[in-house]
């Protein structure tokens, strides 16, 4: 316990929430960071596949750029040049629609489709080398969900 005054107690960086997810979510990244060399992705890329898997299962009504930033919290400036990439790689492609050419329908390739296949045995093997039990995990991620519910929803 400390001896300073509650004021400045609350101005320690251990006392700070933004840093323990900062630091949480990087030792998280860091942890994905084998998947990723072997998928060939970088982390932002793997969430943008998540979401392109997500809507070849269940389709949006606009498979869109715009669409796929608002999902990820992304703007377009971060976006697009990680669609070019991916789409580099062979596993994205981006077409304009017919009826506004303004706007750009993303479809996943069949080499992106199938690379899918290739995440679970590599997610299990992160799990087993992770001290932090399924159940744990579950919760933190339903408490994470909310806080940042409520903090979107404030801004």
């Amino acid at each position: 316990m400390s001896d300073l005054p509650a004021e400045l107690t609350s101005l320690q960086l251990d006392e700070q929430l933004c840093f323990k997810l900062y630091a949480a979510s990087r030792a998280v990244i860091r942890g994905y960071k084998p998947m990723l060399e072997a998928l060939g992705l970088t982390y932002p890329q793997y969430l943008a596949m998540l979401v392109l898997w997500e809507w070849r299962d269940v389709p949006p009504a606009q498979p869109t750029v715009k669409a796929l930033g608002e999902r990820l919290q992304l703007d377009s400036g971060t976006l697009t040049p990680l669609l070019k990439r991916l789409q580099q790689l062979g596993l994205v492609e981006r077409r304009r629609a017919v009826h506004d050419e303004r706007e750009v329908h993303l479809h996943l390739s069949e080499v992106g489709a199938a690379l899918r296949d290739r995440v679970p045995p590599l997610k299990a093997r992160l799990l087993c080398d992770s001290s932090v039990g399924l159940e744990e995990l579950r919760g933190l991620r339903s408490q994470l969900g909310t806080l940042l519910d409520r903090l979107l929803a404030a801004s």
